[in-house]
């Protein structure tokens, strides 16, 4: 009888101090601040992964949809400022179509780019880490793979240029 009263007693602490704690309600990526693992099939029929990302001062990852409106405004901004993104890894990921999306990189000039790459996530592993529910999304990360911040329903382009100069120093 001790022992089933001991084992009770640690299932209910532990569920207690689970309950408790404030990380549990937390979405995957305030709980590892760490790029998610991804696995992203581009418009060329490859793969791209996290080991795939090329050494950069950021990592931009962005979430959208090619029927969106301000993913498209997001697109047309994000483009408008690209050599100030140089030092920038950005990667545009969606759910949809591989027609539509291509499509999209295409219209916005993604394939201009060698700091940008656009695809098909598959297996939903981006949204599912970052809990979207409004595109575009756009997270960033620092070089070492960090954490820094995130915006839901994009981020205007004066905002995120900001904040990357304030991490460069």
């Amino acid at each position: 009888m001790k022992k089933i009263l001991c084992l009770l007693t640690v299932v209910f602490m532990s569920i207690v101090s689970y309950a408790q704690d404030p990380n549990t309600d937390l979405p995957p990526f305030l709980k590892t601040k760490q790029l998610p693992e991804f696995t992203i099939l581009q418009t060329d029929s490859t793969w791209f992964t996290k080991q795939h990302l090329p050494a950069s001062d950021f990592t931009i990852i962005v979430y959208f949809s090619p029927d969106c409106g301000h993913c498209q405004y997001e697109a047309k901004e994000m483009m408008s400022v690209m050599d100030s993104l140089k030092n920038s890894f950005i990667l545009w990921v969606s759910y949809r179509d591989m027609a539509d999306i291509k499509g999209f990189a295409q219209e916005y000039g993604f394939f201009n780019h060698k700091n940008l790459k656009v695809g098909r996530d598959p297996n939903y592993s981006i949204p599912s880490f970052f809990q979207v529910k409004y595109t575009p999304y756009v997270a960033v990360y620092n070089k070492k793979g960090h954490y820094i911040k995130a915006y839901e329903g994009g981020v205007e382009m004066p905002d995120l240029l900001t904040l990357l100069k304030g991490y460069q120093q």
